[in-house]
């Protein structure tokens, strides 16, 4: 195993400007071995809730130790806390603004720091709008290069950080009420409801007064209807066999969604 950690980057930033490369020049800065994998810099801008759903998704599929870097930071510049979070098997560096939300309801939290010293930081004035350059990338940098997360700033209470409320669907009398958490390039909308709930039931769910039934794969649907499946993420989704769900049921983020199981 490489004595140097991975780093992964998770941004809204897009690929029209530097900012990515810029990340990876501080990053190569501080030591050049260093290596990075982009996990996607196409999150829809100041989306925290589609942030925190990819990387949930991503995290599983990287080695055990990995620093993970996602800036997704419409308060930027504000008193938000800039933060680095140890869980059993990996490390999270970003903005406390929700975003690490899926990744803490499903791992334990070893411990918590704001960043707060600034030694470790690309300058000790940083810009009020890039902390991915000039703060995260660089506490990142010394975290993959062994640095102990509690010599990065003030230890805080893991329970203090911010929670984002999406990730969390309720039981109804029929089934389950979610809401949409995500949607992907294709125009797939995924929720927030485990796949785990419908294995080996028959169910269906309704948005928009319309119900569509749950089914194992596209294929099932004829071209051009709406299905609901669960996808190879885990959760429940809804789909056109085709076509593309969000534009043409006129679904977007945080719509909320019933599940029913059949008896």
């Amino acid at each position: 195993m490489p004595s140097n950690r991975l780093i992964t980057l998770l941004t809204d930033f897009g690929l029209n400007d530097v900012y990515v490369g810029v990340m990876k020049g501080v990053i190569a800065s501080i030591d050049q071995s260093l290596r990075v994998i982009d996990l996607t810099h196409q999150i829809p801008p100041q989306n925290i809730t589609a942030a925190q759903f990819n990387l949930l998704n991503a995290y599983p599929y990287l080695p055990s130790g990995t620093v993970h870097v996602a800036v997704v930071d419409p308060g930027v510049g504000s008193d938000r806390r800039a933060v680095a979070i140890e869980l059993e098997d990996g490390f999270l560096v970003g903005p406390d603004n929700g975003l690490f939300t899926g990744l803490m309801t499903t791992k334990a939290v070893v411990q918590a720091v704001e960043l707060s010293d600034r030694q470790y930081w690309r300058v000790p004035d940083p810009s009020n709008t890039f902390h991915g350059r000039d703060i995260f990338a660089p506490v990142a940098a010394h975290l993959a290069l062994g640095v102990s997360i509690t010599k990065l700033g003030e230890i805080i209470d893991s329970d203090t950080l911010i929670q984002n409320s999406i990730v969390s669907y309720k039981t109804t009398a029929a089934g389950y009420q979610g809401r949409i958490q995500h949607i992907d390039r294709f125009g797939n909308v995924i929720t927030n409801i485990p796949g785990k709930l419908v294995q080996n039931k028959r169910w269906s769910v309704r948005v928009k007064k319309r119900s569509i039934p749950g089914c194992q794969r596209y294929g099932e649907a004829e071209v051009g209807n709406p299905i609901a499946l669960v996808g190879s993420h885990g959760w429940v989704e809804i789909a056109i066999n085709g076509g593309d769900a969000h534009f043409q049921l006129r679904l977007n983020w945080e719509d909320e969604i019933d599940l029913k199981v059949e008896m």
